[in-house]
């Protein structure tokens, strides 16, 4: 029995891919989930538009409590209700705010603010409903306070200005507010509405990284890839041939899975189905090419599963899918940024649920385009370098062509 162990131990000792899976991927499981576990948003980009967009602005910086949560990045006191609702679809904004004069004042003035929420955002815009459930709360309370005094020193000349000095945020030179929220895109914050888009790419990813994987690696354990190193074919065509049946599969699973989430769920289709096929078409490339870099890369179809595993994994967890991004932290944020998931979430979701059009969706794609590039280079690199082995046992004597010929020429 002790041989049998130490036995084992030996085998595991040379299997460094078991061994890595069994030690690094509890570590960095341990790691990602204390950073990125985290439902809880509490910073959001804020526009402000309207002809009271400056005094909206100084109320939220002269609040530290509001200015701990809030972050203006656009403030445009000729900025229309429209370009309030579009800062929003473009995904430039969590939350947009539209304020006025308030119609019917007092000779103070007072300001109509019309808050705008992103539901597409989930978890940012519960809390902002939370935020500014809180903020009119407060505004209510310093109205009525403010009512109490004006009518107790409603006889006094100097009562009266120190009245008019405790309306609603007065003490900071904000005029009294009145806000109205309206949640847009998701007005129920449905979980499947958001969800729904990022599962679409979930399993694609799944196809791609998965079930790919293991094609190379069967020709390789089935002795088929000798016939592969002897074809008139580049690398190139080699790895366009292993993907396309999974390519045509994956379009197939996801007209199915979009149809049904709609069907099912009614999740709603806003946008342009263009930028939605064309996103996930090169979606497609880059986690099938990520497959077969795998395959090309494992020994048996056990390896290839492991570090397909090991590619999905942060896939699920980091892409902005679970956990929001703008929740994690800086360091495991910016891995979420490097995974194909993550930008065809943003692609799924800007045109599924708030129908963004090409002018906000270009980045995502463009990223996207990218890593088809480089991956599916990669994939063909690393394919060609396990071929040519096999092609100079077949044919040993174009291995020895090159240093005889410069032989002769010497």
């Amino acid at each position: 029995m002790r041989a049998i162990v130490l036995k084992e131990f030996q085998e595991l000792r040379r299997d460094r891919r078991t061994l890595a899976l069994l030690i690094v991927m509890p570590l960095l499981l341990l790691v990602i989930f204390g950073y990125a576990a985290n439902f809880t948003v509490d910073h959001l980009s804020v526009a402000v538009y309207g002809s009271q967009a400056t005094t909206v602005t100084k109320l939220i910086d002269d609040n530290s409590q509001l200015k701990n949560h809030l972050d203006v990045v656009t403030t445009d006191a000729n900025g229309t209700k429209a370009d309030a609702s579009e800062e929003l679809r473009n995904d430039r904004a969590d939350v947009a705010i539209y304020a006025v004069q308030a119609s019917g004042a007092s000779a103070s003035g007072g300001v109509d603010a019309h808050v705008y929420i992103d539901g597409s955002n989930l978890f940012a815009a519960q809390s902002a409903k939370t935020i500014f459930a809180q903020v009119q709360q407060q505004l209510t309370q310093q109205a009525a306070a403010a009512q109490a005094k004006a009518a107790q020193a409603s006889g006094a000349q100097a009562s009266g200005s120190q009245a008019s000095g405790a309306q609603p945020m007065q003490a900071s030179g904000v005029q009294p507010m009145q806000l109205t929220v309206t949640t847009l895109f998701n007005p129920d914050l449905k979980t499947s509405w958001v969800m729904i888009p990022a599962i679409i790419g979930l399993i694609l990813t799944f196809i791609g990284t998965i079930i790919t994987s293991i094609g190379l690696v069967r020709e390789r354990e089935a002795g088929t890839l000798e016939q592969l190193a002897v074809m008139p074919l580049r690398a190139s065509a080699v790895v366009l041939g292993k993907i396309s049946p999974y390519f045509l599969l994956a379009c197939f699973d996801m007209a199915l899975i979009t149809v049904l989430g709609l069907l099912l769920f009614g999740v709603p289709f806003n946008g342009n189905p263009l930028i939605f096929i064309v996103g996930a078409a090169l979606f497609l490339f880059v986690v099938l090419g990520l497959g077969v870099l795998i395959s090309s890369v494992s020994r048996t179809t056990g390896q290839a599963i492991q570090l397909a595993f090991m590619v999905l994994l942060p896939q699920i967890l980091l892409s902005g899918m679970i956990f929001p991004l703008s929740a994690m932290a800086a360091g495991v944020r910016w891995i979420g940024y490097f995974l194909p998931l993550t930008w065809f979430t943003m692609i799924s979701q800007g045109v599924m649920i708030r129908g963004a059009s090409w002018d906000s969706l270009w980045f995502p794609l463009v990223i996207l385009a990218v890593m088809a590039v480089v991956i599916f280079g990669l994939a063909v690199v690393r394919l060609s370098r396990s071929i040519s082995p096999v092609k100079q046992r077949r044919h040993p004597e174009h291995a020895d062509a090159a240093p005889r010929h410069a032989a002769e020429a010497a």
